[in-house]
């Protein structure tokens, strides 16, 4: 699976061009109020905007001035723009972004790739801390099946004497974490099942009625912990690490990015997972989620 498409990009891209010539990262082509603010944006995606909300408020509560810049697109779309030094602070993924700049990296887990990606940033750019969070393609299985089997790992799928089937989108079935990736690095058989929602309730759905035993699903999404779920762990780094990672220009001080290091460091993937679930399954607004998290967390 993945958030970030070219056509996508491009379609955003010739929407915006098309919008009376608006600014794509200004909401309604409006410029900026105050020239000294720290520029924030996010993706189109709403775990981003929280994070990006988290950094915006916790920046706000120090004494900074902040302009929201959110939902601006995709990954084409918008780094350009954090090149360009358009906008000051945004969050990001480890490996989909070190990829971006390196697409032959052989960075896999989590610290080499931080480290690779840290080394890969253009010049006028750096990456504050990474959190804990993960917010990245897993193998996912049932409770029931991981308590049977003693499931915890990826490679503890060896052990496993029935057929297994991975479900997946289609796309999966040829890429590295697909069936054929795991039977490289793990040495485990698995049948195919292409199922389009992208991890989503069908995903789900043929999981927990047994269609398929093995699914990919991202680690923060709050289908997991609702449906009692197991995201395997990856001591081989199948999966490229994406740690949620605040990307910065040199507008962002010393002090600004002490404050946003320390959002990052109270951000688990279970908390990320909390924060997604409040949006997607009580519908309230980033600005409440992020007020109250942070509040619960003295940040706020």
């Amino acid at each position: 699976m993945t958030r970030i498409t070219l056509s996508a990009a491009l379609a955003i891209a010739a929407l915006t061009l098309s919008a009376c010539g608006a600014d794509p990262l200004e909401e309604g082509g409006e410029a900026s109020a105050d020239p000294q603010a720290i520029v924030i944006g996010s993706q189109d995606y709403y775990s981003n905007e929280i994070i990006a909300e988290a950094y915006a408020q916790a920046l706000e509560a120090a004494g900074e001035t902040v302009d929201r810049q959110f939902r601006i697109g995709q990954r084409e779309v918008y780094l350009p723009e954090i090149e360009a030094g358009t906008i000051d602070l945004f969050p990001e993924y480890t490996g989909p972004l070190l990829q971006y700049w390196e697409p032959e990296t052989q960075a896999r887990k989590g610290d080499e790739v931080y480290a690779a990606l840290a080394a890969a940033m253009p010049e006028g750019l750096r990456a504050l801390d990474q959190a804990p969070a993960t917010d990245q393609d897993s193998y996912v299985v049932t409770r029931e099946f991981a308590k049977r089997w003693d499931l915890k790992t990826i490679d503890d799928l060896a052990r496993v004497d029935e057929p297994l089937t991975m479900g997946a989108n289609s796309e999966a079935e040829n890429r590295p974490n697909g069936p054929q990736g795991l039977k490289e690095v793990y040495g485990v058989d698995a049948d195919f099942t292409p199922i389009e929602d992208g991890g989503g309730p069908l995903t789900v759905k043929a999981l927990t009625d047994g269609d398929v035993q093995l699914a990919i699903i991202y680690t923060a999404d709050p289908s997991i912990s609702k449906n009692d779920l197991v995201s395997l762990e990856d001591p081989r780094g199948l999966f490229l690490a994406s740690h949620v990672v605040p990307v910065a220009s040199d507008a962002i001080d010393d002090s600004a990015a002490e404050v946003v290091d320390e959002v990052s460091a109270k951000l688990t993937t279970g908390e990320l997972m909390e924060l997604n679930s409040r949006s997607t399954e009580d519908k309230l607004p980033a600005a409440d989620i992020v007020g109250d998290w942070l509040s619960e967390n003295g940040l706020g």
